[in-house]
């Protein structure tokens, strides 16, 4: 399946202005390019490799403003997403939103599929309390 060609570059314009207003900081206008970006898609937008990556863009916003409800839902959708499942980010996501939920044995699942899939480097960019938990999990 694809889509149009119309419908693709609307798509990713939209994203790239949802990219620069995350990155100004206005996460909520952000957002809303990313909403409106997946409701292009057609009927069972799950079953597009597109809604995996908007997805994962509304999850972090929701991630990085601690809306770890809001978050969670996003990076389950992404992962049933076409190439979500095995993707590292999303496992390592999903991994944190599970801790945060204190549902700890669904993190160290999440947690070790991120770092077997990208090693210690996907850890670096967030509170080090993620990597320090699975170091008591398994072996680094």
């Amino acid at each position: 399946m694809r889509l149009s060609d119309s419908t693709y570059s609307e798509m990713t314009a939209l994203c790239k202005q949802g990219d620069d207003l995350v990155k100004a900081g206005d996460f909520e206008a952000g957002k809303q390019k990313y909403v409106a970006a997946l409701r292009l898609l057609p009927e069972n937008h799950q079953e597009w490799e597109a809604a995996t990556w908007i997805y994962v863009a509304i999850g972090d916003i929701h991630f990085r403003l601690k809306k770890y409800d809001k978050a969670f839902k996003c990076f389950y959708n992404a992962v049933q997403c076409p190439k979500g499942l095995g993707n590292p980010y999303i496992h390592l996501r999903l991994g944190q939103l599970y801790y945060e939920q204190n549902n700890l044995e669904k993190a160290s699942d999440e947690l070790t599929r991120a770092y077997m899939g990208a090693g210690i480097g996907i850890f670096m960019e967030d509170d080090p309390k993620y990597l320090a938990f699975l170091e008591t999990k398994i072996e680094i």
